[in-house]
């Protein structure tokens, strides 16, 4: 079931419209998910940054900053919670003996299973009375859309923005 907008029929736009709400409307409902423990007690940056970390091993604070598409100190805003839950820990970067590399932890990577399983079986209950063709085209307009998002934000930052 959509949720309609008030406001869509009479925009001149209906489609553009009506995705900016439903994409609203998802923020919203995501995090109240997440608020009520349905996706488990991660964060949307906490997920990220754990995520990354198990899918490409051990980053300095730039390399996932990076990859993140966010700031340097942002990074090492929301990395200090998980140094501290011992969720995420420093290790030496072998390629200079001075310098660290976050590193996901055997209970980062517990924390990040549990936390994948929930918003897996999660997804599975949402989806459940979807045509199983619907349900992959869904993920793959939705990666489209992110990646249209993430080159767009890209452009921006290269053009001074």
């Amino acid at each position: 079931m959509t949720t309609p907008s008030p406001q869509a029929t009479d925009r001149t736009d209906p489609v553009h419209t009506q995705l900016q709400y439903q994409l609203a409307v998802l923020a919203r409902r995501m995090e109240q998910v997440r608020s009520s423990g349905g996706l488990g007690a991660l964060d949307r940056a906490a997920y990220l940054l754990l995520d990354r970390l198990e899918r490409h091993g051990p980053a300095n604070v730039k390399a996932l900053a990076d990859a993140l598409g966010v700031d340097s100190s942002t990074v090492t805003r929301q990395v200090a919670p998980l140094v501290a839950a011992g969720l995420v820990g420093r290790v030496q970067d072998p390629a200079d003996r001075r310098a660290v590399r976050l590193a996901l932890t055997p209970l980062g990577a517990g924390r990040l299973a549990e936390v994948l399983a929930g918003r897996a079986e999660l997804a599975r209950r949402l989806l459940a009375d979807w045509p199983p063709e619907e349900q992959r085209a869904f993920c793959a307009l939705l990666a489209r859309f992110n990646h249209s998002m993430e080159s767009y934000t890209a452009g921006r930052q290269g053009a001074g923005a």
